[in-house]
């Protein structure tokens, strides 16, 4: 099948921003060039849209297996679509656990009936337990790109190192959830003034701030690269980048929750509010929003986590977690493009590009050769989020009557279009 695209305005992430026509053909982009006249099977007009790369979403649960009532294969496929997003690192807090070849190889074949790539990132400990580091060449063999224990720090430090080495022989990428669980201990939201109103248990930033260090120094010391996720306190941020301008190799990420919303939302006692890290202050948004404009975070993830509405009906016991591939792009381009904070070319490098080089997946561009995995939007078209309006099977997203400024038209994986607005 052939598809063409033409008169959008594309930024690729690299060089390229202006107004072409694409042709694509058996999967690949096949030329990008101006006024392409090709009697093409399929033609989309994309006057006054903007044409990307697919996004790469390198922080999703898909709760896959085991806890398929909140999102499955399928399902986080259907909303990663309407996303813009083509590809997505599916993180290892299954049930079973993604720690064994024989899970990993299961997922990515019945993966293969997703609209969209699905990547596995396994585990770094059996179970998830802390305590004996899984085979990674192994599971490496089998497919998986990254090893991550998310959800749940590593807390012993010299597993941890352990297991910085032996990821590296075995070429996966080891993504680091930074929580101190001691101090965390039984708090539910950030350690401050809507904890204290409230009279609820507060997460100290500290519990982030101390295993950022350690990780980093662990890094560091063992000349081994580590990305550390979802970022949340101004702290952390500073840190990291001291750490990287003296030559340690590490990534970073953070989502669009912690540079849009603060602990204020927490007032409201609705459990779609609460995540792992907490929403912090204000101060904290703002320090995130300016390490991203610095250049100082890689990658901005969603960590997509769906919990039913049963799930988070009660504000004290709920689990943590909100959804967020649908809202990636919008939340992104609304709180950074359209305030003038970052322009489409880099937004596109945290989105599509840096995600896919951090991961060793390809190199994510619009260029003649490449997979044809493009995401196709309308940069201004305002609309209201609405929880019932989205694909996931879970609806726990922070957004909803968020009034955001950039909406997906069309995706397009392998040159086929596997998500349409109408």
């Amino acid at each position: 099948m052939t598809v063409l695209l033409k008169n959008g305005y594309i930024v690729d992430g690299k060089s390229r921003e202006g107004v072409f026509d694409i042709l694509i053909e058996d999967k690949l982009i096949s030329i990008i060039a101006k006024d392409i006249n090709f009697p093409a099977d399929k033609t989309i007009d994309c006057t006054g849209l903007t044409v990307i790369p697919g996004i790469c979403d390198m922080h999703v649960h898909l709760r896959d297996p085991g806890q398929t009532h909140k999102e499955d294969l399928i399902s986080g496929g259907e909303a990663a679509a309407a996303g813009g997003v083509t590809a997505v690192l599916c993180m290892p807090n299954t049930s079973p656990v993604i720690d064994t070849p024989e899970i990993i190889r299961d997922i990515i074949e019945r993966g293969k009936a997703s609209k969209v790539k699905i990547y596995v990132c396994a585990s770094i400990t059996k179970g998830l337990q802390g305590k004996k580091l899984n085979d990674f060449k192994e599971l490496r063999k089998a497919g998986a790109v990254a090893v991550s224990d998310d959800g749940r720090p590593v807390e012993n430090a010299r597993l941890m190192s352990e297991a910085l080495v032996k990821a590296r022989a075995a070429g996966l990428k080891v993504i680091s959830h930074c929580e101190n669980l001691d101090i965390t201990g039984k708090g539910i939201i950030n350690e401050g003034k809507i904890s204290e109103k409230l009279e609820v248990e507060g997460v100290s930033r500290s519990s982030e701030n101390i295993m950022v260090l350690r990780d980093m120094c662990l890094a560091h010391d063992l000349r081994a690269s580590i990305h550390i996720t979802h970022v949340s306190t101004k702290e952390a941020a500073v840190y990291i980048k001291a750490f990287t301008e003296r030559g340690i190799m590490a990534t970073c990420d953070t989502t669009p929750h912690y540079f849009t919303l603060t602990e204020d939302s927490l007032m409201k006692q609705d459990a779609d509010y609460r995540m792992s890290p907490p929403l912090r202050e204000f101060e904290d948004v703002m320090e995130i929003t300016k390490a991203l404009c610095n250049d100082v975070f890689d990658c901005i993830a969603s960590d997509h986590a769906p919990h039913t509405p049963d799930e988070k009906s009660d504000f004290h016991s709920a689990p943590n977690g909100v959804i967020g591939l649908e809202t990636l792009l919008p939340v992104t381009l609304t709180r950074l493009y359209h305030t003038g904070k970052l322009p489409l070319m880099k937004i596109v490098r945290l989105l599509c590009i840096n995600p896919r080089r951090i991961l060793g997946i390809g190199t994510g561009g619009l260029e003649a050769g490449g997979m044809a995995d493009i995401a196709v939007f309308d940069l201004n078209k305002q609309w209201v989020v609405n929880p019932e309006k989205l694909h996931s099977k879970s609806k726990n997203t922070c957004f909803k009557g968020m009034r955001v400024k950039g909406r997906i038209k069309y995706t397009l994986v392998n040159g086929e279009i596997v998500y349409e607005d109408k």
